[in-house]
């Protein structure tokens, strides 16, 4: 018997990884990403084609770690001061989008498919949910999970997954199954959850952190490996022990240790578990297709999965320009959130174990769900040209590695400046701008500057920033978050990072960023105004360097307090309002 299992288990990998290779690399090959490769995979391996491998949900509980993995990564990412900023997206276009969706999607399911109010409702509101499996791995791909778009990408997501408990509460508020032992009240929920959130806090700040200490101290590389999957493990059992969200769990014990000294080990430790779970979680998807119900109704499951894809992307390109992104950052928002997710299996089979929908509407809509995931890479592909910015008719080169020791991103006014004194001084620079006027002037007058998103981390790869000496951002300092500054710095650690700040306002607000110097873009050319005015009053050169001094003297003061409060308001005796007096 035992024999027979190692058999199996063999011949299960070795299908499993050897077409899941095949499948991958050819839609890598097209540019339609990994996913789609995986779930075709898990269709033709699966039940409804070939055969050749059983029992997908046994697989998709071991795979569901990988979707655990991955959060807990995240997580990591996530200083909670950065979490914290991000709350206004996270409870504001995260809250409204979960419930608009779901609400419209239930209504659409009502009007137009027939089902019960209590049936449309556990069908549609699962479904405004979107793949957090799918969805974050794409952003990481493209080097967009850190910038502004992406932040408000994983803000949605990140709600969605807090919305779980509601969404339980609300499938047993309407269960028609009187055997089925019903769970504790949503308040219950809420309450264990406060709990088990502030449980994992303490004990990531008492006892993982000391014990990765102990570890580091000990120098044992290979025991960090077992103290990432203990400590992500752990988290995701206590949570489901509750009955809550494991990936919730894990992801609060990696923002736990977001701002610990051992983050990037942990993330090298745990990324190559997480891609070959997360690998396996897409397979268990794509077998539990059931090409059956869709045979039987082609046309309803194709019908509902665009409409799903339509209502969603609609609301969300609504709602974020509600929330100020432009139009085209919308669109792909819209699009990117457009599919179901994963989640709705498990709202699916609870509703159909709570009497709420047959089994044969459980295969349906799961096969909607998996259709619609399908189509993402498919939808960000046909709209590339929509969303990303004209670049204009002519054609404009892309940067590349040309063996330059800085990389200047933004060549306006004050890139220019900087560009021109590190050649000066000797130093080969690639200049990166994605304004297609601005570049055609500049080469104009002779400077090569390269089009493109110098915020994007694999177009800075690109642009040989792996072998830069330095990094300098003089692009608009909104433009710039401390998530991206910490990205850029995680990705090309060998390379000195200097940015431009509006003001000390931009300045407060990546006061923890990783960069070597910020510099407030009007300041010196004010001192320099200043100096002007009082060389034409007949003042003495040493009186005005006094000045100058003793104002450089106060700001600098008066910054250091602020960045120390944390609070622009800080200092503000320190603002010079009166003269002062020479004490000599």
């Amino acid at each position: 018997m035992e024999h027979n299992t190692q058999e199996f288990l063999l011949r299960d990998g070795f299908l499993l990884l050897g077409t899941a290779l095949v499948f991958v690399l050819l839609f890598r090959r097209l540019g339609l990403g990994a996913t789609l490769g995986y779930l075709l995979t898990g269709a033709v391996l699966g039940p409804y084609v070939l055969g050749l491998i059983g029992d997908p949900e046994g697989k998709i509980g071991i795979a569901e770690l990988g979707i655990t993995l991955l959060l807990f990564i995240v997580g990591l990412e996530l200083a909670p001061r950065r979490l914290w900023r991000m709350r206004h997206e996270i409870f504001g276009l995260g809250l409204l989008q979960v419930v608009l969706c779901g609400l419209a999607i239930s209504a659409v399911i009502h009007h137009f498919a027939g089902f019960s109010l209590q049936a449309s409702l556990a069908l549609g509101l699962p479904l405004g949910l979107s793949s957090t499996a799918q969805v974050l791995p794409m952003l990481q791909s493209a080097g967009r999970l850190h910038t502004p778009f992406g932040e408000r990408a994983f803000a949605v997501l990140l709600f969605q997954d807090l919305s779980i408990i509601p969404l339980i509460t609300i499938v047993a508020a309407m269960n028609r199954n009187p055997n089925l032992t019903e769970g504790p009240p949503g308040w219950q929920l809420a309450l264990l959850t406060v709990g088990a959130i502030a449980g994992l806090i303490a004990a990531g700040r008492f006892v993982i952190r000391p014990l990765f200490g102990l570890i580091g101290n000990l120098g044992e590389r290979e025991m960090f490996v077992f103290a990432a999957l203990f400590t992500v493990i752990a988290s995701a059992a206590l949570m489901q022990s509750l009955g809550l969200s494991t990936a919730l769990g894990a992801f609060i014990a990696g923002v736990m240790l977001a701002d610990s000294p051992y983050r990037h080990e942990l993330e090298a430790d745990v990324e190559p578990f997480r891609s070959i779970l997360l690998g396996l979680f897409f397979i268990s998807v794509g077998m539990m297709l059931d090409l059956s119900a869709i045979a039987e109704r082609p046309l309803f499951v194709v019908t509902m999965a665009a409409a799903l894809i339509a209502v969603k992307s609609a609301i969300i390109f609504g709602l974020a320009l509600a929330f100020r992104m432009h139009w085209r950052s919308a669109l792909a928002l819209g699009l990117l959130l457009s599919q179901g997710g994963e989640f709705g299996f498990v709202l699916f089979t609870q509703a159909q174990n709570a009497w709420l929908i047959e089994p044969r509407a459980a295969s349906l809509f799961g096969a909607i769900v998996t259709l619609s995931m399908v189509t993402t890479p498919f939808l960000m592909m046909a709209t590339r040209r929509i969303r990303e910015m004209p670049a204009s008719k002519e054609e404009r080169e892309s940067p590349r590695a040309d063996g330059a020791s800085a990389l200047v991103v933004g060549y306006g006014r004050f890139g220019q400046t900087v560009a021109q004194m590190l050649i000066a001084a000797d130093i080969q620079v690639t200049l990166i701008d994605n304004d297609i006027e601005m570049i055609d002037v500049a080469g104009s007058f002779g400077a090569k500057v390269y089009f493109g998103d110098g915020t994007r981390i694999d177009l800075l790869r690109q642009a040989g920033a792996g072998e830069a000496q330095m990094i300098v951002f003089c692009i608009d300092g909104n433009q710039l978050s401390e998530s991206l500054l910490h990205a850029v710095h995680g990705a090309f650690p060998d390379a000195d990072i200097h940015a431009r700040v509006f003001d000390r306002r931009a300045l407060l607000r990546l006061k923890d960023a990783p960069v070597k110097s910020m510099s407030r873009e009007v300041i010196e050319s004010a001192v320099a105004l200043a100096r002007s005015a009082l060389e034409g009053t007949g003042l003495s050169l040493e009186n005005i360097d006094r000045a100058e001094s003793m104002y450089r003297s106060s700001d600098k003061e008066r910054l250091s307090l602020q960045i120390e409060a944390d609070d622009l308001r800080a200092a503000r005796d320190r603002i010079i309002t009166q003269p002062i007096r020479d004490p000599r």
